[in-house]
């Protein structure tokens, strides 16, 4: 045999195998003796290895790996070409999925999407997004977004060594522009006498908050913190004054703007024993502004 130096080249008609189908290889060479062709095949856990010797320069793969391909006939070699790399399209079942089950997103607020690949499991698997308003979306499954502020369709497919998903339905996420605040109501206005009353912080129109709750004795006074990051939006209590809460979501914590202020009274008793009449005579004790005679 004698070598001519030529180098074989491989084309393909396309680089992605459609699920279920095939695309065709072509190897050509300038030389135009009757040859026979020689195919290869290797993946990241195959060796290379010989998958067609026939007179066809044309060849079917439905396989997913790196190909290379090279001809020889009599007193002709012709070398092996660069290997080309041929993606295999599979049928697994790929969606985009909020971490949290939230009804309504707004400005400023953290969120993070994942792309899950159904029966994907035990293979490593690089990731592609697209997004509104990025330039560089991450190659992981999750798409961490800090401070989003556009609505727009979210899509990701995945690619393990040669095999490639479709892309995932469009998930559309609607972002509100406007600050949402928070809402205090209470039970009643008046706590009785050695008692209670139950106070309910909301936030209309979505879910997934935690609440702040703060206290003050007067209009001029600075509020206090009485409990923070509760999952519970109802608390009770027994002390007069003016109260207001917020709602807070995420990490990095995102916080509604405060609710308005509610003002609880609260109604004490104080008794005086006349003892010589034998009499139990009861009067009011009002401390501060939110004391309220009986």
């Amino acid at each position: 045999l004698s070598e001519l130096g030529e180098k074989a080249t491989l084309t393909a008609d396309s680089t992605n195998i459609p699920a279920g189908g095939s695309v065709t290889l072509t190897c050509d060479v300038k030389e135009s003796a009757k040859l026979k062709y020689e195919w290869f095949r290797q993946t990241s856990s195959e060796e290379k290895s010989i998958i067609v010797h026939e007179s066809d320069r044309l060849i079917s793969v439905s396989e997913g790996g790196n190909y290379t391909c090279k001809a020889e006939g009599k007193n002709v070699t012709i070398t092996e070409s660069d290997s080309v790399t041929i993606q295999e399209t599979v049928r697994n079942r790929i969606t985009v999925k909020l971490q949290h089950s939230w009804s309504q997103i707004f400005t400023g607020e953290t969120i993070t999407l994942r792309c899950e690949i159904q029966g994907g499991e035990g293979k490593v698997w690089k990731y592609e997004w697209t997004a509104p308003n990025t330039n560089s979306p991450p190659t992981s499954s999750e798409y961490r977004r800090v401070s989003v502020s556009h609505s727009g369709d979210y899509r990701c497919r995945g690619s393990s060594d040669y095999l490639l998903t479709g892309w995932s339905d469009a998930f559309r996420l609607t972002v509100s522009s406007s600050k949402p605040r928070a809402t205090l109501t209470a039970q009643s206005s008046v706590i009785p006498a050695g008692g209670s009353v139950t106070l309910s912080c909301s936030v209309e129109g979505s879910a997934g908050w935690k609440f702040d709750w703060f206290r003050r004795d007067s209009v001029s006074s600075k509020a206090q913190l009485m409990r923070g990051n509760e999952a519970n939006r109802v608390i009770s209590v027994s002390q007069g004054g003016l109260y207001h809460c917020r709602g807070g979501r995420g990490d990095p914590v995102y916080y509604t703007e405060d609710s308005s202020d509610v003002t609880v009274v609260e109604t004490c008793e104080f008794t005086f024993f006349f003892i010589s009449a034998k009499l139990r005579d009861h009067y009011v004790f009002c401390a501060n502004n939110f004391i309220q005679q009986l």
